[in-house]
Formats: structure tokens, sequence, C-alpha cells
């Protein structure tokens, strides 16, 4: 029985999924705990800002957002669009607003587990980064896969936790926060993320240009809003390729005004030690 029914709509019906529920707040709640009363135990850990703390809550919304709201029933009822939007939120939206909450030293501690270094060492590397991420997102979107992913609650739970962790690792060579594993350079991360934003095009192109339904599980689906499977199918592709390249392009503008302030800053600190050797050239000093 759904938590909240809407009459007339059903793909507006509220299901309380206890398992994404528990999950969220076992996030959260863990992570609360771990910036208030376990950092007090570490030594040198700085206090975390309120927009730290903000941009992970954020994050854990979108994750429940995908999961748990009438989204995840728009996805696994009806609509192969609605599937593809979840896979966006939850690798390329979720991702990086859980890495800018969580603080260095946390990170630290945690790769202070055993073997966990030598593991974030390897996923770190820009390669290895695009080519995790996109082997977890073609395996996601194999029609088996998200035929299985529709008729198993569990399986589609393990795709979705999948999702989230192959988008940590893609977002790790922007945004890491550790010197330790630090992340590439501005240019490089043009670079890393202009790369990224082709990749999907082959996947999105056979989504988007197919001319037979490419999902069997959908095309047996109910229809709303007089979309037809193709259709629909073709909304998906277009929110692979156009939603994630926005979201990808955004950061490489950034990356690209992040750099240009940086030379700026170079160039004016070479000025200036130029200014300060011209009396010594001048025999005044």
């Amino acid at each position: 029985m759904p938590l909240l029914h809407i009459g007339g709509y059903e793909w507006l019906d509220w299901d309380l999924h206890l398992d994404v529920v528990a999950l969220c707040l076992l996030l959260e709640g863990s992570y609360l705990y771990a910036v208030t009363a376990l950092r007090r135990r570490i030594s040198g850990a700085d206090p975390v800002s309120r927009g730290q703390v903000m941009a992970f809550s954020l994050g854990v919304l979108i994750i429940y957002t995908a999961s748990g709201s009438p989204l995840h029933g728009l996805a696994d009822t009806y609509l192969a669009s609605a599937h593809m939007l979840q896979h966006i939120l939850l690798s390329l939206v979720a991702p990086p607003l859980l890495l800018a909450g969580v603080p260095a030293w946390m990170w630290r501690e945690l790769l202070r587990l055993p073997g966990a270094m030598p593991v974030g060492r390897l996923l770190s590397h820009g390669l290895v980064a695009l080519a995790v991420f996109n082997v977890v997102m073609l395996l996601a979107h194999l029609p088996s896969t998200v035929d299985l992913q529709v008729r198993e609650w569990w399986f589609h739970l393990f795709v979705h936790a999948s999702l989230v962790g192959a988008g940590l690792v893609l977002w790790w060579p922007v945004l890491s926060p550790l010197p330790e594993l630090p992340p590439l350079s501005y240019p490089l991360q043009m670079g890393y993320l202009f790369v990224q934003s082709l990749l999907p095009s082959v996947m999105a192109s056979f989504v988007t240009f197919s001319d037979r339904v490419v999902y069997p599980v959908y095309a047996e689906a109910p229809r709303i809003w007089g979309l037809t499977p193709v259709t629909d199918q073709q909304i998906a592709g277009g929110l692979m390729k156009l939603l994630g390249s926005l979201i990808l392009w955004s950061f490489m503008v950034v990356a690209f005004f992040k750099w240009y302030a940086q030379e700026e800053g170079d160039a004016r600190g070479r000025r200036w030690e130029e200014v300060q050797e011209e009396p010594g050239r001048l025999g005044l000093r």
C-alpha cells in the first residue's frame, strides 16, 4: 500500500521504501557523528563548515530522491527516461556533493584501513577512474541488466549503490581534497571531463536513434503521458547525452576559470618579484 496515494495518478504514489530510508539515515547519521563526536578524538581534525554539511546532506537527499521518491516508481513501472534520470542523479549529481562534504581528515581515517591506500591510489588514477565509471555505466544499461533491475528490487538497489560508488571514483580526480591522492591539474581536469563527456555518446546514440525498443521490459510497461516506448527511449538517450554533458561541461568551465585565476596569480607574483629585483639591478641596494 503506498504511503501517499494521489487518486487517478498512480505514478505519483509514494511508497515508503524502508531499505532506502534506512540506508540514507545511516549515511547521514554516520557523517554527522563523524564530524561532531568523532572529530574531537582525531588530532588535527579541522571543524567542518556549514557548507560542507549542506553539500553532503544534499547528496544524501539526491540519493533518496532517485531511489525512494515517486521517480523510482516511474522508473520501475512506466518509463525508461525516468530510469535514466535516476542513474544520472546517482552517478553525476550525488557523488560530487558527497565528495564536497567530506573533509580531508575523514578520508585519511578511512584510508588507514588495511589495504585502503593502495586501492585508493589505483582508483584515483585518471585513466582507471574513467574505465571503472564507464564499465559500470555500460553494464548498468545493458537490456538484460535493466530488465533485472525493474523486476528485482534487491538488484536495482545494488546497481544504484554501484553507480554512486562509480561516481565517487569518477569525480575524485577532479574534487579530491587529499594531497596524498591529489586532483588533476586544471588543464588535465578539463581534458579528463571532455573525454568523459564523449564516452557515453556511443551508448546514448544507440538508444536515441534506434527505431526499435532496446529495453523490452519498457515495451510491456503501461503507457502514460502519451509516450510510445520508442519516444520514451529517445528521451532517455537524450538525457544521457545532453544532461550528462551539461553537468560535465559545467565543471570544465569552473576548472578553466580556476586555471585562469591561478595563472594570473602566478603572473602577478612573477611581476612583483621583478619589481623587487629592479633596485638591485640598478645598484640602489
